[in-house]
């Protein structure tokens, strides 16, 4: 069957042609960055130096790349093995999401060449030095996670075994699971500092967890879309019963995230700024209200958990959601005094290059490793 499901899979189809094709746009947009500098290909500036690439290629993909540890803590510390199957794609994912960060942040920063520096010069008061560590060390474990599925492709089962023996696995799943909790609170610890230019509708003294507990639920959700639609490309049968599952996490997911937001918002005296804050309570009922709280009374309606589709679009919602909580988050409820931003079709050139390299990567890895025909998707 494994391989039956192989030749049905091809590299460079229609799809896979149009992602090599924005790929090598959003590098050459990237290159050009390197050569003539960032006020080349952006509208960044002083009064907004985090934009597009910083909000969607590091803040959201970082969010979005937590199906990782949330499938692996589900799968192995909680035993629970009807989601094992998603295990391999939510960690080739996280792997793929976690490398586009690290490629994202090397042309975002004014001097990509010193992007090697915090593993030399400590800082240990800094909350970008933790980032920075967290994010090289989870990249390191996904890959060393992901590594059976390569020494399978390579023809290796004797490394591939070892790999996925308990007592290499577990500490693995375990240092994951830590590493992700400490730099998805740090993003949000980043904009701590400020209170006096971020709505308090997204600031708040516990704001960092707030970025861990919406991430939870994008990890979960992003999980459902690429199982989906994975499955849809290459005419596999869809699996409903572990979609219901996931569906419903996302669903509680959120439920945890939305309390425990409106609980602050309740505590601190700040409720009533969701409808007098001008544009940004427009952004928050659309980031909270359209994308928050709709989706997950959909995720808890049994009827809608019975469709495919209906699993899909609400699951978008969630992702749509939270991506929005970080573009928020980091420049458009920010008060910076004059000048505003936009960004630069270059930046959105680069941004969508790097998604479509790694959904090329991606499809590279199911076409040519164990990905989805393992043994335990049977």
């Amino acid at each position: 069957m494994a391989g039956e499901q192989k030749q049905e899979m091809k590299l460079m189809s229609g799809g896979g042609v149009l992602a090599l094709l924005l790929a090598v746009v959003g590098l050459g947009v990237g290159a050009y960055r390197l050569v003539y500098g960032l006020r080349a290909v952006t509208h960044l500036s002083d009064q907004y130096p985090w934009g597009l690439w910083i909000s969607f290629d590091v803040m959201a993909g970082v969010a979005l790349a937590a199906g990782g540890f949330t499938t692996t803590f589900a799968a192995y510390v909680l035993g629970w093995k009807k989601y094992k199957p998603v295990v391999r794609p939510a960690v080739l994912t996280a792997f793929l999401g976690y490398f586009m960060v690290g490629v994202g942040l090397f042309f975002d920063v004014g001097k990509p060449w010193q992007l090697w520096h915090p593993i030399i010069n400590w800082n240990p008061q800094s909350m970008l030095f933790e980032v920075a560590w967290c994010v090289m060390l989870y990249l390191t474990v996904l890959f060393l996670e992901f590594s059976p599925n390569l020494f399978e492709g390579l023809g290796n089962p004797g490394l591939a075994k070892f790999m996925r023996n308990p007592v290499v696995l577990f500490p693995l799943v375990i240092a994951g699971i830590v590493l992700s909790f400490g730099h998805q609170n740090s993003l949000g610890g980043l904009f701590l500092l400020s209170s006096a230019k971020l709505s308090h509708l997204w600031w708040s003294p516990l704001m960092n967890y707030w970025f861990y507990l919406s991430a939870v639920a994008a990890g979960l959700a992003m999980v459902s879309f690429e199982t989906i639609v994975s499955h849809r490309s290459f005419k596999m049968e869809q699996p409903l019963a572990m979609l219901d599952g996931l569906a419903r996490g996302t669903a509680i997911a959120l439920l945890v995230y939305l309390a425990a937001r409106f609980g602050d918002l309740a505590a601190r005296g700040n409720l009533g700024l969701i409808t007098a804050s001008g544009k940004a309570s427009v952004l928050f009922l659309i980031e909270v209200g359209v994308l928050g709280v709709l989706p997950m009374a959909l995720l808890f309606s049994p009827g809608v958990r019975k469709s495919v589709d209906n699993i899909l679009s609400s699951q978008i919602l969630v992702i749509l959601g939270v991506l929005m909580n970080r573009f928020n988050v980091s420049f458009l409820t920010q008060s910076n005094g004059p000048g505003s931003y936009f960004p630069a079709v270059t930046e959105f050139a680069l941004s969508v290059g790097l998604v479509a390299l790694a959904v090329f990567l991606y499809r590279a890895a199911v076409v040519f490793l164990p990905i989805m025909t393992h043994e335990e998707a049977h």
